[in-house]
């Protein structure tokens, strides 16, 4: 087998100083976004696809996996329209720093009424490619404007962590959608308490909600460093965040993984999808599985039972609990969030900077014992031959594939050395086909669909952001 090590030392020593040339001196916090790996998408928006009670003093968002071209963003191609109305006047801007498109309506929009925002084709990157098709999402609004001011959801490091990596990046989670304009160099920034100065390093929006910090160099050792979000970030209807603050303090050591993506209350189901979940032949799964906002006739092929009071059903093919957006509250908000988390999980690992290896194999990787770290192709991958990766319980494998992943029959990805399917993240902007007698190891977050033939087996997490349909399958959630 084809061993993949890691970069020299002198090829590393040439990446620094170029890196360290494009960065100069400044301690500035710079803001940068994913590199470009998959088509052109819009991957996430605010409000998100079918959200209610929307207040009516809100912008609406939506962020470009692509740099844009600024003139092909305006008032007839980014559009809102309310049921029964005209189409809603506004300004329409473009941010090139976050990615996003901000459509802010001339006045509020009106209480209680469903309202349509498309992204037309006429949308072109600096690539000169458009989108596929229209990019269309719902949000209902509620009855009345938005007051409250968000808050910090949680941070990562967490207020007071201690031993952090080095190596560490930040990332920021709000509780609401955070405006892109208002994210900037000087409303988010990183002091090394010790050295008494601000730590340069670059920003990146990775969604309404999401931002990470990531420094130009590895931290101090051994040293405090305080994370401080001002009044001038803004939720959608300009109201300021109170002036936050997160402390943690580094170690001596850096890790040569890249750190796992959190996936959120979406890690409660070993298969989750939005529109639909389907089996035939003898299936087997372990741990629960959902589909939102889909309802329950969604879930086909499962003979289901609901339970008494509504919020789950079970099946002869399921250890575990099925869930649908159309069951007893709590279940349909407990599945929005999980969703949403779904999205935010996939993002993060699109939105994963300076890969390990890249365009390996132009893609066919059949044979290869792999190390950790972050593989990056802008074409699809295919597994004709077996795969290793071979590392620690402690280590993280991140694969950003633009295009299909496909296991040819009877092919495998196996695990050696203590490897772990929760450290194993295949995002895949494309279509994820297992063939017959396949074993896939690892969380799959899927924009599209993913579809298993006759006998394969997972031994992760299948999230999709469409639909999962299954032939005879054995699905195992992670430590089952």
């Amino acid at each position: 087998m084809n061993t993949v090590l890691k970069y020299s030392g002198s090829l590393f020593a040439i990446l620094l100083a170029v890196f360290l040339s494009a960065c100069g001196s400044s301690s500035d916090v710079s803001l940068t976004t994913p590199d470009d790996v998959t088509a052109l998408s819009v991957t996430s928006t605010a409000p998100a696809d079918e959200t209610i009670d929307v207040a009516t003093n809100s912008k609406v968002i939506a962020v470009f996996n692509h740099e844009m071209k600024a003139g092909t963003i305006d008032e007839t191609s980014v559009l809102l329209q309310g049921a029964s109305e005209p189409a809603i006047v506004g300004t329409v801007s473009y941010n090139p720093d976050t990615r996003t498109a901000t459509l802010k309506p001339g006045s509020n929009l009106t209480d209680s009424t469903l309202y349509t925002a498309v992204i037309t084709t006429a949308v072109e990157d600096t690539a000169d490619d458009s989108l596929a098709a229209d990019f269309d999402w719902t949000f209902t609004t509620g009855t009345g404007t938005d007051v409250t001011a968000p808050t910090v959801a949680s941070t990562s490091p967490a207020d007071g962590a201690t031993g952090v990596l080095r190596n560490t990046k930040i990332t920021v989670v709000f509780s609401e959608a955070i405006d892109p304009e208002t994210v900037t160099s000087a409303s988010i920034s990183l002091n090394d308490d010790t050295a008494g100065a601000t730590v340069a390093g670059s920003l990146r929006y990775t969604n309404p909600t999401t931002v990470v910090l990531s420094p130009g160099a590895n931290l101090a050792a051994d040293s405090a460093h305080t994370l401080t979000l001002s009044t001038a970030i803004t939720d959608l209807a300009a109201n300021a965040l109170a002036l936050t603050t997160a402390s943690f303090t580094t170690g001596a050591e850096t890790s040569s993984a890249p750190g796992t993506v959190d996936l959120g209350t979406a890690g409660n189901y070993v298969i989750l999808a939005k529109t639909g979940i389907s089996t035939t032949g003898t299936t087997h799964i372990t741990g629960d599985i959902a589909v939102s906002p889909e309802s329950q006739t969604a879930l086909t092929g499962f003979s289901e039972t609901l339970a008494l009071d509504g919020t789950f059903a079970t099946s002869p093919r399921v250890t575990g609990k099925l869930f649908a957006a159309d069951m007893t509250s709590p279940t349909p908000s407990i599945l929005t969030t999980a969703v949403s988390d779904m999205e935010t999980a996939y993002a993060d690992a699109a939105g994963r900077v300076d890969p390990d290896f890249t365009e390996l194999g132009a893609g066919e990787i059949g044979g290869m014992t792999l190390d950790p770290g972050l593989y990056q192709w802008g074409t699809g991958v295919l597994v004709a031959s077996d795969v290793t990766l071979n590392g620690s319980a402690d280590d993280v494998w991140i694969f950003q594939i633009g295009q299909d992943l496909k296991l040819q029959d009877g092919k495998a990805i196996i695990l050696s050395g203590g490897a772990v399917p929760e450290n194993i993240f295949w995002q895949v902007a494309g279509e994820v086909t297992l063939q017959a007698g396949t074993t896939l190891n690892g969380i799959i977050l899927g924009q599209t669909a993913i579809v298993l033939k006759s006998g394969a087996v997972i031994n992760g997490r299948a999230l999709a952001q469409t639909a999962t349909t299954l032939i005879a399958n054995e699905i195992n959630e992670p430590g089952s």
